[in-house]
């Protein structure tokens, strides 16, 4: 018998960014259901972006701190005819970013990234390896991001540059659809950013705290308990298997059904 069979799962991610979790859930024998509580839609006024992106070449490093922010900026060059062709570096704030950079950017890869603890603080960190007094950093951002990697990085020397590159907003079908997959009954909902636990609460209010929950890092954990979601599991890596592992975990220690 497989260690996840007979389990709904429910998870909160857009489909391009979820499939390798869908199927290391689906590998384990889950009946995975699928509710995207986070859309990206481009910035109100993209002019600060488009600015900051015609002058590359000013800046030593550009760094990313989500896959959504490297889709965000590839898209904008994109539809500006443009291509990343400065010479500037590319910091990572992790793997699933990383490889991000790489499928986006042809030719490139992230020149940093943290050897673990992959969030803002992880990158931080990252960065003590080089001088980054005077440097100038380009930090293209969703606009509900925390502000800790601008502040490490000043706090390092740099000049840093905060450009909204994304907004963060909830799918229209989000509510109903996350209404008729909890009345079907899961055993588990899947969190892999604050933004998807604001989405939560939002869509089902005190409801939500009668869910168990698995999520992907310590800043997710964080606002999923002080939204007071009943948090089951946090994956020791933010990366798709450190969820499926963690989920597997979870059940692992539960009484069989």
């Amino acid at each position: 018998m497989k260690p996840l069979q007979d389990r709904r799962i429910l998870v909160t991610r857009r489909r391009e960014q979820s499939a390798s979790l869908v199927d290391a859930l689906s590998a384990r024998g889950a009946t995975v259901v699928e509710v995207p509580l986070v859309a990206q839609e481009p910035p109100e006024d993209p002019g600060p972006l488009d600015e900051a992106l015609g002058g590359l070449m000013r800046y030593e490093w550009l760094a990313f701190t989500s896959a959504n922010a490297v889709e965000a900026v590839a898209d904008r060059l994109a539809h500006r005819g443009a291509a990343l062709t400065a010479p500037v570096r590319l910091a990572s704030v992790g793997p699933t970013t990383a490889q991000a950079i790489a499928e986006r950017f042809t030719g490139r890869c992230a020149d940093l990234q943290p050897a673990s603890q992959y969030r803002a603080e992880g990158l931080v960190e990252a960065f003590r390896a080089h001088d980054l007094r005077g440097r100038r950093v380009l930090l293209p951002v969703s606009d509900r991001a925390r502000d800790a990697l601008a502040v490490g990085l000043r706090a390092q020397g740099a000049e840093v540059d905060v450009v909204v590159a994304y907004r963060t907003v909830m799918p229209a079908d989000a509510r109903a659809r996350l209404e008729r997959a909890v009345s079907e009954g899961v055993d588990l909902v899947i969190l892999a950013s604050p933004s998807a636990v604001e989405g939560l609460v939002a869509a089902l209010g005190v409801r939500a705290r009668g869910l168990a929950v698995a999520v992907i890092g310590p800043v997710t954990a964080q606002a999923a308990r002080e939204s007071g979601l009943d948090v089951r599991a946090v994956a020791s890596a933010a990366t798709a298997q450190g969820l499926a592992e963690a989920t597997e975990r979870l059940f692992a220690r539960a009484r069989p059904r």
